[in-house]
Formats: C-alpha cells, structure tokens, sequence
C-alpha cells in the first residue's frame, strides 16, 4: 500500500474545520508521520492509523503547529510498547526542542525514539525500497523538505519470459544474475522508472522547492497563501497557492497535494481555480482533514 493520509490541514491557527498539520505516508512497509502538529495522537485514531503503523517521523521545523504533537505521540508510542524502532529525523538545530518535546511532561519511557537528526542537504536514509534525502529550505527558522525515491527497477513481461521458455524458478535467477541460458535480463523487460514522493512545508521560494518536486509521483506542498497576498507569504516565509502549482508544473508532478492553508479563507475552492489559472493540468488535491490520497499508478 502507498497513500497519503491527511491528519491535519491548517497553518498556524486550527479552525473548526482544519487541525494543525500531520500527515502519514504508508510506503509498503513504511510508516512516516510528517510534522505532528496539536491533535495528531487523535486524529490518528479518527484515521484509523495506530502508532505500531509508526516507522519514522519526520520533522521540518519547530514551529508549534508542525512539532507540538510529537509529545503525545512519543507518549503513545511508549505505551502502546511498540516493539519496533521508529528512528526521527529533525533540524540538527532543533535538538533541543526535540528533547523537550520528547520529555514535556512524565511518563513511563520504555521506548526512545532513534534519534537521526539533519545538519544538511543529502542522503538522510537509504532502505532497500527507497531512499530518503532532505533539501534546506528558506524560512525564519531552519526547515528542511523531504524526498523518497524508489531505485529504478525493471518489469517482467511474462509473454517474453515465455518465448524464451523461462518458466518457475528460473526466473528468479534470471532477475538475481542478468542472464540465463544466454538469455538476458532486458531482452525480457522494460525499465521500471522509481515512484517518487515530496513533502514541502513552510518555505519562500527557493531552489530546493523545485529540486525537491523534480519527477515526483505526488507532492505535498504548502500553499499558506493566495497570489493576492504574494507579498506577505514572502515576509513569513510561506507559498501562495500558484507559487506551489507553477512549481509542480515546471517539475513534472503527477498529483499535487495543496495544504497548509491559512485561516483568513474562507473558500478552499479558490486554491483550487488558483493552482489551474497557474498551469498545472494533472491530478490536483486541496487537501482537507481525514482525507486519503493514493499514490499513483506506475506510469
């Protein structure tokens, strides 16, 4: 399974409709909680999502609404024992906030997260199924953006595997050494392109924006602000609704994800009409609290 599930959808002042941030993205076997903001440990439950689902938590910044929940969810994971490690990544700068967050208030410790802080641009991880790599972004405070991206691979079409006469276990020994009875590996292929996931929170515009969208699958993105406001998404360190959407179509995005909206609007429609008068014709989301976003397709 790969889906985005949208725990929380509001910039700095939660509304009615919205709670501060918190996002999970469900890579096969993976569990990554983005930025836990106050009320993640409940809107997990409303999700369905269980802190044993938790392999990583990734954090851009500390401001509250991006960070405050991680208390009570380092506070779950402890008492519901989960029993694998859940390594958290974080600005090097940030330690201790991390820390204090880690222990606000008292409880029984019986599981610490692995601590993997980010102190600059590159590889953060590297699994058998992904990598994941952090790019410095521009706001008031030190934040980074997230990237995963699964190594290319190649896909087996049975009919030449048949043609061939390769059948059972030998086609795991074609896979695992490239060749077989002269037969090889990409003469019964095709290049299987990686699938590739961003996440970009509080940020001016920036080179890394679009480094980090480059080629992504689907993107989840900030979008504080609409166009109108360009000047004070600057001031703050923030994206208008069309700064994230020129950005998304400039880099090939597959399916943008819009969030992070700030409390003065009133008409989630009208980052939508922003982001198509933009330029960006593919698979669009304005996110919205609870929501499931599936990964797409291979293409």
């Amino acid at each position: 399974m790969r889906e985005l599930v949208v725990l929380g959808t509001a910039s700095q002042v939660p509304t009615r409709h919205r709670n501060h941030n918190g996002y999970l993205l469900r890579w096969d076997g993976e569990g990554i909680l983005f930025d836990p903001g106050e009320g993640t440990q409940r809107q997990m439950l409303h999700a369905g999502v269980a802190a044993h689902d938790l392999t990583r938590i990734c954090v851009t910044h500390f401001h509250g609404d991006h960070s405050l929940g991680l208390a009570g969810v380092v506070q779950r994971i402890n008492l519901d024992r989960v029993p694998h490690p859940v390594t958290a990544h974080y600005p090097a700068s940030g330690e201790h906030f991390f820390d204090r967050l880690c222990h606000a208030t008292a409880y029984r410790e019986t599981v610490a997260p692995v601590r993997a802080p980010v102190a600059g641009d590159g590889v953060i991880a590297e699994t058998a199924g992904f990598t994941l790599s952090a790019r410095r972004l521009s706001h008031p405070v030190e934040a980074f953006g997230y990237r995963l991206a699964e190594p290319d691979g190649r896909r087996i079409l049975p009919d030449r595997l048949a043609a061939h006469g390769i059948t059972g276990p030998d086609v795991g020994l074609l896979q695992r050494d490239g060749e077989l009875r002269g037969v090889t590996l990409d003469q019964v292929s095709v290049p299987r392109p990686g699938q590739k996931f961003a996440f970009v929170m509080d940020t001016r515009m920036c080179d890394a924006v679009g480094e980090l969208a480059d080629g992504c699958d689907l993107l989840v993105i900030e979008s504080t602000f609409l166009d109108a406001d360009e000047d004070l998404a600057r001031e703050h360190g923030h994206l208008t609704a069309a700064q994230a959407a020129r950005t998304a179509a400039a880099a090939g995005v597959r399916h943008l994800v819009l969030t992070h909206f700030s409390q003065r609007y009133r008409d989630p429609d009208a980052f939508e009409r922003e982001a198509r008068d933009a330029g960006f014709q593919g698979a669009l989301t304005i996110a919205r609290d609870l929501d499931r976003v599936p990964v797409p397709k291979r293409r």
